[in-house]
C-alpha cells in the first residue's frame, strides 16, 4: 500500500513539471521578437519608433501627464501665434425676417505647442480624434455675433488633431453656425447684402494669442456648387483687426465678407408683373358705359382689393422696417393709380347724376311754359335767330329748339315768344358764364373717360422710366 502511494506521489510531481515546462516554453515563444533577414545580409538592428510602439500610449508619448494645458503654450512670453483658414462648405439660408444667415464650414487652426513635441524617425505626424482635444490647450475660439452654432457629431465628433513631431498642431473642426447680418433693404428687391461672420478669442487678449489668417486672402476657400435660389454669391474676401472691450482690452478679430445680389426674376413674377396688371386692369373701366354702374364699380373694388392683398403678401415676408423700399413705392403708387380710377369714374358718375337732375329740371320748366325741349343735346345744335339777337344771346339758348310760328300769327306774339324762350334759360346762361364755361371737359362725361385714356397709361408708363433708371 505504501509503494502505491509514492508511486502516486512521483507520477503527480512528473506531471506538474511537465506542465511547467510547456507553459514556459508558450511564454518565451510570444515575448521574443522574431528577426527575419536576408541570407547574406549583416544583422543590424533598427531603432525603434515610439509613433509604432504598441505598448506605448498616447498620453505617454505626447507627455500630457508631464505638463499643465490649462496653460497657454509659452506662458508669461510672447503672443502665441494662431492661423486660421476656413474652407466654406455650404451657404445654407438667408433670412429676410430674422436678419441672419447660416453656414457651414471648416475651421482650422494652426499653432506650435513645444509640450507635445514626440520622437519619430519615420512619421511625419500622427492624427486624433475629439478625445484628445479635452486633454491638451487648444484656442479659445468663437463667432462673434453667432446666434446658434453646432459642432456635427454623425457618425462621431467631427474633429480632428494632427500633431507633428516638432510640435506643430493642427486642428480642424466642423461646425455650422447661424450668425447677424445687418441688412438694408431700401433698395429691396433690387439690392446686395454684405455679411460678415467674425472670429476672436474669448479669453486671450493680443497680449496671449495672435489670431491671424494663416495664407491671407487664399486662408478663405469655398465650393464652386455653392448657390442660393434667391441670390447670386458675388465674392469671398478677408480681413483682420483689432476689437477693443473696455473693460478686457484688445483682441484680434478675423473677418469673412461675402456679397450677395438678390435674383429680380423671382420678384418680376411674383409682385411687379402682377400689380402692372391690375393697374393696366383698372383701365378697362375707361371704355365701359358711364351709366353701367355695377361693371365699373366691381372691376373697381376687385382691382383695389388685389393690389391690397399683393402690398400685404411682399410686406408679411419681411422685417418690419421703419424706412420705405423700393417694392413698397412701386406697389403704393400702383395702388395709387388703381384707387384714382375708381375715383375718376366716382366723378364721372357724380358729374353724369348732376347733368341729368339739371336737365330734368329744364324739361319740367319747358313743359310748365309748354315749350318742346331737347335738353341733353350738344351745344352744336342750337335754335337758329334772325338777326336781331346776338350770338351771345343765341349760345344762351342752348338745348332749345325754335318752334315753327303760324303764318296768321301776329308779329308781336313771335317777339313774346322768343323774349319767353330766352327768359327760360337765364339762369343756365348766367351760371355758365361765371364757372362751367371754363370746364367745359369737367361738364361733358364722354370727355373725362377720354383723356383719361391717355393720361393714366402715359403717367403710368413715365413713372415705370423712372423708377427702373434710378433702382437698376
Amino acid at each position: 500500500m505504501l509503494v502505491y502511494m509514492r508511486f502516486l506521489l512521483l507520477l503527480c510531481c512528473l506531471t506538474l513539471v511537465s506542465e511547467c515546462r510547456k507553459h514556459h516554453s508558450r511564454k518565451k515563444r510570444w515575448s521574443t521578437p522574431v528577426d527575419t533577414h536576408k541570407q547574406g545580409s549583416p544583422l543590424t538592428k533598427k531603432p525603434a519608433d515610439g509613433t509604432k510602439t504598441r505598448k506605448v500610449k498616447t498620453d505617454q508619448l505626447l507627455r500630457v501627464e508631464d505638463h499643465d494645458f490649462t496653460m497657454r503654450p509659452a506662458f508669461a512670453g510672447p503672443a502665441v501665434p494662431v492661423g486660421v483658414d476656413v474652407q466654406v462648405e455650404s451657404l445654407d439660408s438667408i433670412s429676410e425676417v430674422d436678419m441672419d444667415f447660416t453656414m457651414t464650414l471648416y475651421l482650422r487652426h494652426y499653432w506650435k505647442d513645444e509640450r507635445l513635441a514626440f520622437p519619430s524617425s519615420t512619421n511625419k505626424s500622427m492624427t486624433f480624434d475629439g478625445r484628445l482635444v479635452k486633454k491638451i490647450w487648444v484656442p479659445d475660439v468663437f463667432f462673434v455675433h453667432s446666434k446658434r452654432s453646432f459642432i456635427h457629431d454623425t457618425t462621431t465628433d467631427n474633429i480632428m488633431l494632427r500633431v507633428f513631431p516638432d510640435g506643430h498642431v493642427l486642428y480642424s473642426l466642423r461646425v455650422t453656425v447661424t450668425a447677424a447680418c445687418n441688412m438694408d433693404f431700401s433698395r429691396f428687391p433690387l439690392d446686395s447684402q454684405t455679411c460678415t461672420l467674425e472670429l476672436e478669442s474669448y479669453a486671450y487678449t493680443d497680449e496671449d494669442l495672435m489670431l491671424y489668417w494663416k495664407s491671407g486672402d487664399e486662408s478663405l476657400s469655398t465650393d464652386d456648387r455653392i448657390s442660393l435660389s434667391q441670390f447670386l454669391i458675388q465674392k469671398f474676401h478677408t480681413s483682420s483687426r483689432l476689437a477693443f472691450y473696455s473693460s478686457t482690452g484688445w483682441y484680434n478679430r478675423l473677418y469673412i465678407n461675402f456679397t450677395l445680389r438678390r435674383h429680380i426674376f423671382f420678384f418680376l413674377l411674383q409682385t411687379y408683373f402682377p400689380a402692372t396688371l391690375m393697374v393696366m386692369l383698372s383701365w378697362v373701366s375707361f371704355w365701359i358705359d358711364r351709366r353701367a354702374v355695377p361693371a365699373r364699380v366691381s372691376l373697381g373694388i376687385t382691382t383695389v382689393l388685389t393690389m391690397s392683398t399683393i402690398i400685404t403678401g411682399v410686406n408679411a415676408s419681411m422685417p418690419r422696417v421703419s424706412y420705405i423700399k423700393a417694392v413698397d413705392i412701386y406697389l403704393w403708387v400702383s395702388f395709387v393709380f388703381v384707387f384714382l380710377s375708381v375715383l375718376e369714374y366716382a366723378a364721372v358718375n357724380y358729374l353724369t347724376t348732376l347733368r341729368d337732375g339739371k336737365d330734368r329740371k329744364l324739361r319740367d320748366k319747358a313743359r310748365e311754359q309748354g315749350l318742346p325741349c331737347t335738353c341733353g343735346m350738344t351745344h352744336g345744335r342750337t335754335m337758329t335767330l334772325d338777326g336781331s339777337f346776338s350770338e351771345a344771346e343765341a349760345n344762351s339758348l342752348a338745348g332749345y329748339t325754335r318752334e315753327p310760328v303760324a303764318p296768321d300769327e301776329p308779329p308781336e306774339k313771335t317777339q313774346e315768344r322768343v323774349v319767353v324762350h330766352l327768359a327760360l334759360d337765364t339762369e343756365s346762361g348766367a351760371t355758365k358764364k361765371k364757372g362751367l364755361r371754363g370746364f367745359r371737359i369737367i361738364q361733358n362725361t364722354h370727355a373725362i373717360d377720354t383723356y383719361s385714356r391717355m393720361i393714366f397709361p402715359g403717367a403710368y408708363i413715365f413713372f415705370n422710366l423712372i423708377y427702373w433708371s434710378v433702382y437698376c
